[in-house]
């Protein structure tokens, strides 16, 4: 009620009743307005995109020398997974790659998993890795 019926409401030259039945009224007139844009905007806000990483780019790498671990370890480092095959190196110059890498993952959060006798893979932590694989040995 605003102040004009107020004092009109005191002086008794107007009732009370009816002026709230006319506030009701005006009240349920109203519309609230809607912006269309704000609507349009609102459902944008839900969408997702699906490619979330462009190039995703797996390395095959079957290094022959100690040297050759850093390229490695620089893939990692641009987020890209690796495949390392050691099935042609020494077993001591194996487990020295195999040492580096595992620190190299540990340090960018990644992971490492065996595929293969003498065959690994290497991920960032942007690549998550389910399942696993068992060796399967063979009676001979």
């Amino acid at each position: 009620m605003g102040v004009y019926n107020r004092f009109m409401n005191f002086l008794g030259l107007q009732e009370e009743e009816e002026v709230v039945e006319r506030e009701r009224i005006v009240e349920t007139t109203e519309e609230p307005e809607t912006n269309p844009y704000e609507l349009r905007n609102k459902n944008k806000a839900n969408v997702v995109s699906i490619h979330s990483q462009k190039n995703a780019r797996v390395v095959l790498s079957e290094p022959r020398t100690y040297e050759e671990t850093q390229d490695i370890a620089d893939h990692l480092r641009s987020r890209r997974a690796v495949v390392v095959n050691l099935q042609r190196v020494r077993g001591d110059l194996a487990i020295r790659i195999v040492d580096f890498l595992s620190g190299t993952v540990y340090a960018l959060n990644g992971s490492i998993s065996k595929l293969g006798p003498n065959i690994f893979l290497c991920t960032p932590d942007t690549v998550d890795i389910h399942g696993h694989i068992s060796e399967m040995m063979g009676e001979e």
